[in-house]
């Protein structure tokens, strides 16, 4: 049996960073896809291929210990390692002893803020846990992929496999899990992407280490963030983009003030408010990525314009109301 499932990326709207404490996010799904196809082996060899990350190679032996590399050298199994975890869970789940193909094809650029990590780890879950038998709930998928996640960011936050695996536009907060939030209204947005790789794990830990060494600075940065996610969940119920854009920028002003903006990200960020987007801010973990610009129907093509002279490539955001799927079984 060959199984193909996928997931979406994501933008976080409000909250990154701050949801790392125990604050709420604002995290939507949007529509470029992570696709992952397995199938049995006849063999025990688990191996996988991940283009996008310039990895493939073999797992073999006694607890899938020995690796050969077929593409990417010596850095190719430490690459590979989230998306074998993910497998190694599921072959516990289920109890059998199998080999496995898996093609991992991805339309989200990698380390850029996304999602890409995690979207790969839903839809590895999925496809890997229909081709064994499993029938995993789509919480069971979340939690197979946050697993994964811990290896790439040490202690994630758990959002970007909760909107990959749910879809749609999710409230999220740490140790309560997600909460859908129905939307009448569109929010159109660009999408602009610095082209610098960043470690959301090294972010993580620079806010961390100031948090720790200016605690009575930075907590109440960190209350404020909570703050805004409350507000931009009003304004989005009434239909208010004027609102959200200013607490967009507001969001994004706490972000440069715990270090994790750039130059780059700020040129991005300036060029589509000066084009006349109603708000912009940095979404991941910053550093570099992408930021994102809230913005009129009418003005998409101009602050798209906007942000590619300044140096950006761009992309329109569509909310992808799915998350996982499987996509095709034969």
């Amino acid at each position: 049996m060959r199984v193909t499932a996928s997931a979406p990326a994501k933008v976080i709207l409000f909250g990154e960073h701050f949801v790392v404490y125990g604050e709420p996010a604002l995290v939507m799904a949007v529509e470029r896809r992570v696709y992952v196809s397995t199938e049995p082996r006849t063999d025990c060899k688990i191996y996988i291929r991940a283009d996008g990350i310039g990895a493939s190679g073999y797992y073999s032996g006694e607890a899938l210990r020995t690796f050969e590399a077929e593409m990417g050298g010596r850095e190719a199994q430490d690459r590979l390692q989230p998306i074998k975890v993910v497998i190694e869970h599921a072959l516990r789940l289920s109890k059998k002893k199998v080999g496995l193909n898996v093609i991992v094809k991805s339309a989200i650029p990698v380390a850029a803020g996304l999602g890409s990590s995690a979207a790969v780890a839903v839809a590895t879950a999925a496809a890997v846990g229909r081709v064994l038998g499993l029938e995993l709930s789509r919480e069971e998928v979340y939690q197979i992929a946050y697993e994964a996640e811990k290896v790439i960011h040490g202690t994630p936050s758990g959002i970007d496999p909760a909107i990959s695996t749910y879809g749609g536009t999710l409230i999220y907060r740490r140790g309560e899990g997600v909460k859908p939030l129905t939307l009448e209204v569109e929010v159109p947005l660009v999408i602009g992407n610095t082209g610098l790789s960043r470690s959301t794990g090294d972010l993580v830990a620079r806010v961390r280490r100031l948090k720790d060494r200016y605690p009575s600075i930075v907590e109440p940065i960190l209350s404020v963030g909570g703050k805004i996610v409350a507000e931009a969940i009003m304004a989005l119920k009434a239909g208010d983009l004027e609102a959200l854009g200013n607490l967009m920028d507001i969001n994004h002003g706490l972000l440069s003030a715990v270090g994790v903006s750039s130059g780059p990200l700020e040129r991005l960020v300036y060029a589509a408010r000066r084009a006349g987007a109603l708000g912009a801010k940095l979404t991941g973990a910053g550093g570099g990525g992408c930021m994102v610009a809230l913005t009129a129907t009418g003005d998409l093509d101009k602050v798209a314009r906007a942000i590619e002279e300044a140096g950006g490539e761009t992309l329109t955001a569509t909310r992808a109301k799915e998350g996982v799927r499987i996509e095709e079984q034969r």
